[in-house]
């Protein structure tokens, strides 16, 4: 992902966003949230392992689209009844075809937690989440500032939401640690050249405290490199393309666990 593309998703999420809460105001959406806090985190932390964050996802820019016939429902009830922790959905428009409707849909489907997957980059975008029933929102710390991501994690945490911090190198790992984050996600994907280096995550590893939840994303192909994340230190896995270029997703999740757990 280039660092104008980044900036481009940025920039179109600001505009959809504005014009939605010019149609529906904070105030009507915070009067209808309903969340149980820490549910996420409890998931990553908690029951069997490997422990995998499965991703709902039509489109993303480095492969075009990966699921014609997309229905994000039924894709995550395989994926709750494979064994997945939790539930990524995508729900940014613009580059990923995503949608608040297709997390609300997973929600009607699932009792999983859910993670909302957009380039969260204002309050107004957390209180959809909670809304919308997610019970985790990604803040990506390379399309914020320092204060708006202490700003944004503060706001999470007011609705009752976690909040998966993404970095992508050590000085990233930094002030995500800084911020206070208790769960960082680390992206092998350079959002730079949008090529994936499965070996950032484990090479980063011991740059996450013990307390602090590392999250592994992208690039993780099967069950052995779950099992060598896993004896690295990360509590869980995110995965979204391997699965979804699948002919049946959550028959995909279910052998990678099972490979993993034989690693």
């Amino acid at each position: 992902m280039t660092a104008s593309l980044i900036d481009a998703i940025v920039a179109a999420g600001r505009r959809a966003t504005a014009e939605r809460e010019a149609r529906v105001p904070l105030a009507a959406l915070t009067g209808r949230r309903r969340r149980d806090p820490g549910a996420f985190r409890n998931a990553l932390e908690t029951g069997p392992v490997p422990r995998i964050i499965a991703e709902c996802k039509r489109r993303s820019p480095s492969r075009g689209v990966l699921r014609a016939a997309y229905d994000p429902a039924a894709i995550a009830a395989s994926y709750e009844k494979a064994g997945a922790a939790a539930i990524s959905v995508l729900t940014e428009p613009a580059f990923f075809d995503g949608a608040l409707d297709h997390l609300r849909a997973v929600r009607a489907a699932v009792g999983a937690p859910i993670l909302r997957k957009d380039f969260v980059v204002t309050a107004y975008q957390i209180a959809e989440a909670a809304d919308a029933g997610a019970d985790a929102v990604l803040l990506i710390v390379a399309a914020l500032d320092d204060a708006a991501l202490k700003a944004l994690m503060r706001a999470a945490a007011e609705y009752g939401l976690d909040a998966l911090v993404e970095a992508h190198d050590e000085t990233e790992i930094d002030r995500a640690l800084a911020a206070g984050a208790r769960i960082i996600g680390v992206n092998s994907r350079n959002l730079h050249t949008l090529e994936v280096d499965p070996g950032a995550p484990a090479a980063l590893a011991a740059r996450i405290p013990e307390g602090v939840i590392a999250v592994a994303e992208s690039g993780i192909r099967d069950g052995r490199a779950i099992a060598s994340l896993g004896a690295a230190g990360y509590r869980a896995c995110l995965i979204g393309e391997r699965l979804m270029a699948s002919d049946d997703p959550g028959h995909a999740l279910r052998a990678l666990i099972a490979e993993s757990r034989a690693a």
